[in-house]
């Protein structure tokens, strides 16, 4: 399956809207989105992952390397999933500890 991601900026702010599966074939597409926006000065990324139907350990990987990056420039990543799915997969590798998980973009984009 083919990954889509839009990004929409506001200022210091990216919000990208991840849409397809996430895994050892799709993962450097975002991997290379995120760098992008945080090299385009890009501090406060929001990621929406409400479209994602399925993400393993690379797509992780990434999302863990994107937020060590934006971290390194003083700014924050925040996700937004309510797929139990995707979820349960943030809480048995620990990573719902480190990534603030919102329920809908406008929550995500307010903190």
């Amino acid at each position: 399956m083919d990954l889509d991601i839009s990004v929409d900026r506001d200022g210091a702010t990216c919000r990208m809207q991840v849409s397809g599966e996430v895994d050892v074939y799709t993962s450097p597409m975002l991997k290379a989105r995120i760098i992008d926006a945080i090299e385009d000065g890009c501090t406060d990324l929001v990621i929406d992952l409400e479209g994602v139907g399925f993400i393993d350990s690379s797509g992780l990987g990434v999302l863990v390397s994107g937020l060590r990056r934006v971290k390194e420039r003083s700014g924050s990543m925040r996700l937004v999933c309510t797929k139990d799915n995707i979820l349960k997969i943030f809480r048995i590798t620990g990573l719902d500890k480190v990534f603030p998980v919102f329920s809908t973009l406008e929550e995500a984009t307010d903190h």
